[in-house]
């Protein structure tokens, strides 16, 4: 793993020239406190801003889409509250564009007085600082995202303390991680279709620990699944601290969503008409599974939360749905 870095970085960094060189900028702003800073910007539409960063926790420059409210400077006496959009597995280089991309996200926020932003979170998606066998080291995407990203957000994109995060798919699971995890950071977290729990067993199906396993395999196929959180037994203790369902004691006062279809098709699949002669969507169904656990475990708990259960399967047109249903509540906690 580690020899790959030399040669991402080299890449990346032949990308960004090219990047720079058809258009873009490569700014001077205040860096993170470890040194990660913006090495180049885009400009592709009027609200978007394309930013490059290199980090010393990543193998390769990472990047992040921003969408600008209305009257932004980057030389403004305010602030403005942050929308944080995660992406799922599988979304490749381009990650950070994914919202873009699928969803209404920029219409919807045309006259919202936020900062959206849409991180890379990697090919596999994990939203974690990787164990690699106990030796740490990249990548540490939540590292990333919530001290290097942040701060370099907060120092030269006017940035306020107002942050709400949503995600779908395993950008669900970092969502509520997320949240979980840094208590304060943000005052809203949605899940749409994410595989909250972590460590939910199925041996006759698909379970969580697959999904992670198959994530790697596609998304970092020379690397082993187990450098993520380790195996979920032998290193069960960490995994617990990066579940949802574990750490669902932590979100009270977040104010939460969780949403997932149930693997049948619904109103935006085409196919079969009979709901029985079609197969079931294997991925929704499990994080259909795994949402109404989480969100009973905070029940139990006495911990408020919001949610919608429906036909459908584990595809962008329900996630469509679910941002344009949700994106009030989460933009009243923070505006």
């Amino acid at each position: 793993m580690r020899g790959l870095a030399g040669a991402g970085l080299i890449a990346a960094v032949a990308g960004l020239t090219a990047s720079i060189a058809a258009g873009g900028t490569a700014p001077a702003g205040a860096p993170a406190d470890d040194g990660a800073a913006v090495v180049g910007e885009r400009r592709p539409r009027r609200r978007v801003l394309d930013l490059a960063v290199r980090s010393p926790v990543l193998e390769s420059v990472a990047h992040a889409r921003l969408l600008l409210p209305p009257g932004w400077s980057r030389d403004a006496s305010r602030t403005w509250p942050v929308l944080w959009l995660l992406h799922g597995a599988g979304a490749g280089r381009d990650g950070h564009t994914a919202w873009s991309e699928h969803s209404d996200i920029e219409e919807l926020t045309e006259d919202a007085d936020v900062i959206v932003v849409m991180p890379d979170g990697g090919p596999c998606g994990n939203y974690t600082d990787w164990w690699n066998r106990g030796g740490g080291g990249a990548p540490k995407w939540e590292t990333f995202h919530l001290a290097e990203l942040r701060q370099i957000l907060e120092r030269g994109y006017r940035a306020g303390a107002e942050r709400a995060v949503a995600g779908n798919a395993m950008g669900g699971l970092g969502a509520l991680a997320y949240a979980a995890r840094h208590r304060g950071l943000f005052r809203a977290a949605a899940s749409f279709s994410g595989p909250v729990h972590t460590l939910h067993r199925d041996p006759s199906g698909l379970d969580v620990a697959d999904l992670v396993e198959l994530s790697v395999a596609i998304g970092a196929p020379s690397l082993d699944w187990t450098d993520v959180w380790g195996d979920p037994e032998a290193q069960r203790v960490v995994w617990r601290q990066h579940n949802p369902y574990d750490l669902a004691g932590r979100l009270a006062g977040v104010r939460v969503h969780v949403s997932a279809g149930d693997g049948t098709p619904g109103p935006f699949d085409h196919g079969p008409a009979s709901r029985e002669a079609a197969p079931r969507d294997v991925l929704e169904a499990l994080a259909h599974t795994v949402s109404r656990e989480f969100a009973g475990k905070l029940r139990k708990l006495g911990v408020p939360v919001s949610t919608h259960f429906y036909r459908g399967t584990h595809t962008w047109p329900y996630w469509r749905r679910e941002l344009r249903a949700t994106l009030p509540a989460l933009l009243a906690e923070i505006t």
